[in-house]
C-alpha cells in the first residue's frame, strides 16, 4: 500500500465514524482575493492538538471558514463542546447541514451543540459564550483583523478569557497577533510524522494578556 492510499485511509475513518463526509474533493472558488480555497485540517493534526489542548463541554469553539464542518464534528465528538461554523459558501454550507443531521443519526446529544452559519466571517456577530476561536488560513489578515477587532469588541460587554488557535498560520497573522498589545502565545504545538519537516504545520495558541 502506497503512503498516499495509507493517509486517505485514515481520513475516511473518520469520516466513517462520525457518519460523515468532509473531504476536499470540492474544493470551490473564492469570492475574491481575499478568502481562500476550502481545505478541511487533516484529522491527523487534530488528534495532535487534542492530545495537549483539552476543551470543555461548557466552551463555544467558533470556527472560521468551516467547510463541511470537520472541526465541528470531531470536536464535539470528543469533548461535547458547543461548535459553531461559520462558511461563506453555500454549497458547504447546505453539505456541513446535511453532515449534522447524519452526524446525529449515530451520536446523541443537542443538535443545537452543532451550528452553522452561512455568511461572511467579518459578519458574524460574536456571542457573548463564544471563547475559542480556530482559523485555518481561511482568509487575508485583513479579515482576520476585523475578525480579532470584533472578537475585543465583544470583551467589553461579555468579559470573559478567550483564545485564538492558528494552523497552518500565515506570517501575517503571526506577526499581527506577536505585535499585538493584548494577545500572547500560550502554546505551540509542532506536528510529528509526515508534517514535521514544514514549518508552518503546527498549533499556534493565544490568550489574552493579563
Amino acid at each position: 500500500m502506497e503512503y498516499g492510499e495509507e493517509m486517505y485511509m485514515k481520513e475516511s475513518y473518520f469520516d466513517e465514524l462520525l457518519n460523515i463526509k468532509t473531504g476536499k474533493d470540492q474544493m470551490g472558488m473564492p469570492r475574491s482575493i481575499h478568502y481562500h480555497r476550502y481545505e478541511p485540517t487533516p484529522y491527523g493534526a487534530l488528534q495532535e492538538l487534542f492530545q495537549v489542548y483539552e476543551l470543555k463541554k461548557n466552551d463555544r469553539v467558533v470556527d472560521f471558514g468551516c467547510g463541511k464542518g470537520r472541526l465541528n464534528f470531531f470536536t464535539h465528538y470528543l469533548f461535547g463542546s458547543t461548535v459553531i461554523g461559520i462558511e461563506m459558501n453555500e454549497e458547504f454550507y447546505q453539505e456541513a447541514i446535511e453532515n449534522r443531521e447524519n452526524y446525529f443519526k449515530k451520536k446523541k446529544g443537542r443538535r443545537t451543540a452543532i451550528e452553522f452559519d452561512c455568511c461572511l466571517a467579518e459578519e458574524y456577530e460574536i456571542h457573548p459564550g463564544d471563547n475559542v476561536f480556530y482559523f485555518f488560513n481561511p482568509f487575508s489578515v485583513q479579515i482576520f483583523m476585523k475578525i480579532i477587532n470584533n472578537i475585543l469588541f465583544s470583551l467589553e460587554f461579555s468579559p470573559r478569557n478567550i483564545e485564538i488557535v492558528l494552523y497552518y498560520s500565515s506570517d501575517d497573522y503571526v506577526h499581527y497577533l506577536e505585535n499585538h498589545p493584548l494577545f500572547e502565545l500560550r502554546k505551540e504545538i509542532n506536528l510529528s510524522g509526515e508534517y514535521e519537516h514544514n514549518v508552518y504545520e503546527r498549533f499556534l495558541v493565544y490568550g489574552l494578556t493579563y
